[in-house]
């Protein structure tokens, strides 16, 4: 299990009884990330459009395709994503949306006002290079 420490950054504060509870904004941004991309269609998070191409971004770079306002008791996000090829776009977006809301809700309380989809990109699949292999040998024999 991967453990991130709490960035120092405009995160949400609450106070109780035995102390303050503050959840910085990288950590909301993970939370949305990891949940969008749980959805079947999305191909990876976005790092932002450099030179008309959308760069794909791993697992551990969650928080980049992610814009997140954090306010005392409300989130605003924006999720930079590419989807896979030949899925319906508005779809994935909604699902993405319902899956980001509840988790970030489930894990930090917080009451998300809005989640901005941003597709910037589309994967398409990789052709497979064992039937072309298999081609090229034939043609040699």
């Amino acid at each position: 299990m991967e453990v991130c420490k709490m960035a120092e950054t405009n995160g949400m504060d609450k106070v109780t009884e035995n102390g303050s509870i503050r959840i910085a904004d990288e950590v909301v941004a993970i939370i949305a990330g990891l949940a969008a991309t749980e959805v079947d269609g999305v191909a990876g998070m976005s790092g932002g459009v450099v030179g008309g191409i959308a760069e794909i971004l791993g697992r551990k770079n969650l928080s980049k395709g992610v814009k997140v306002e954090v306010g005392e008791k409300e989130a605003a996000i924006d999720i930079y994503l590419i989807v896979k090829f030949g899925i319906r776009i508005p779809d994935v977006a909604l699902k993405i949306q319902e899956n980001v809301k509840q988790a970030i809700d489930s894990m930090t309380g917080l009451n998300v006002v809005e989640i901005n989809v941003h597709v910037q990109g589309v994967a398409f699949p990789e052709p497979e290079r064992k039937a072309d292999e298999e081609e090229l040998q034939q043609r040699v024999k």
